[in-house]
């Protein structure tokens, strides 16, 4: 890929795209998260040490919208609700592993 001036723009800057669904601090850490496995909403809230439950809630369904994960419902009582990433929110997988490899070698 060259970078220049207009090089995002000839490609309608699939960067900018990808990074308005995961850019921001809590929605990449809930990607994260998820990535060793499914997960419930309050091992989620313990696991994201100062996130809101607003907040979590809000970013979840936006996650859901966008494709990149699945709300599971079990039919139990009591109700029981689990979150886990689709194969679209797998695919994410080396983009993680790539800024993991990056923060341990430049941070």
């Amino acid at each position: 890929m060259k970078y220049g001036p207009r090089a995002y723009e000839r490609e309608e800057c699939a960067a900018e795209r990808t990074l308005d669904i995961i850019g921001n601090r809590w929605t990449s850490l809930i990607v994260r998260e998820l990535l060793w496995g499914p997960r419930r909403f309050n091992e989620l809230c313990k696991n994201l040490q100062g996130i809101s439950p607003k907040t979590l809630s809000q970013r979840l369904v936006a996650l859901e919208e966008k494709g990149i994960l699945t709300r599971i419902h079990y039919p139990e009582i009591p109700p029981r609700v689990e979150y886990r990433l689709s194969e679209k929110g797998r695919s994410l997988a080396p983009i993680f592993e790539a800024m993991r490899d990056w923060g341990r070698r430049w941070t």
